[in-house]
């Protein structure tokens, strides 16, 4: 005899494992049953998940030299031949930037490369319903894509457009230092593409480490994107001009920064 009350899933055999974890995160958030999982809700700032395992003793970060960036996209390819988002996303680029000069004189292009800042203190892992998005102890954020609903909270948090929801997968994606080929003693792919040598990456905690030797011959010219967030971002650059400490935003190929 048939089952009078079937569940949703005995009702659609064919209902995708997304689709009921979609529906739970609903009902938890409606219910305030999410809290029970840790996971942080609005009003949460301060809460930030236990980071999991990485490579022992040691925390990545990158230092990009704006001064030897040429603009050629080569990171760019290289990072989508590697990790192969969609067509027309992408976790790295190099985004052109136009900005006024005083005097009438013509704007000066910035060529100012962008990704995830594999933050300290990362707004994305709090506000993960499902605690997909996590860090590790070595600093690397990624998304576990078996938990992810592609609700997108952590792509609103993250205040450097650093994320995005694949379009093939419906979740979240960004990227991730390419950690598959640190933990294996290679470069991320961007690194080690980039024609003019202007992205270093490396152990923080390592003294001796090649970035934290380039960061000490530049000290004074360090700066981070956004640092009023308090995110504690662990991509650095030098050459980075004052006027986009504060005033970067968005994903557009070209953005006028008139105001600067």
């Amino acid at each position: 005899m048939a089952d009078p009350n079937p569940s949703p899933l005995t009702q659609n055999p064919g209902t995708s494992k997304r689709t009921f974890l979609q529906e739970l995160v609903a009902l938890a958030t409606t219910f305030g049953l999410a809290g029970t999982a840790q996971a942080a809700l609005p009003g949460d700032p301060g809460f930030q998940p236990a980071r999991r395992p990485g490579m022992p003793g040691k925390r990545f970060g990158m230092l990009v030299d704006m001064r030897k960036c040429v603009g050629c996209q080569a990171c760019t390819v290289s990072c989508s031949v590697e990790n192969q988002p969609p067509i027309g996303q992408f976790r790295t680029t190099v985004l052109q930037y136009e900005v006024e000069q005083p005097g009438g004189s013509a704007p000066a292009m910035v060529s100012l490369p962008r990704l995830c800042n594999h933050c300290d203190e990362p707004p994305c892992v709090p506000v993960c319903p499902v605690q997909a998005t996590f860090q590790r102890t070595d600093g690397i954020v990624l998304v576990d894509n078996e938990r992810c609903v592609g609700c997108g909270y952590c792509v609103q948090a993250c205040p450097y457009d650093a994320r995005f929801i694949n379009h093939e997968t419906q979740t979240a994606d960004k990227c991730t230092f390419c950690e598959h080929r640190l933990e294996v003693g290679l470069l991320p792919a961007c690194v080690e593409s980039c024609v003019g040598g202007a992205r270093v990456i490396g152990d923080l905690n390592d003294p001796h480490s090649a970035i934290n030797q380039r960061m000490a011959e530049h000290q004074d010219e360090l700066k981070v994107l956004k640092p009023d967030m308090q995110t504690a971002p662990r991509v650095f650059y030098i050459g980075l001009p004052e006027a986009f400490v504060h005033g970067i935003d968005g994903q557009a190929s070209v953005r006028l920064v008139a105001e600067h």
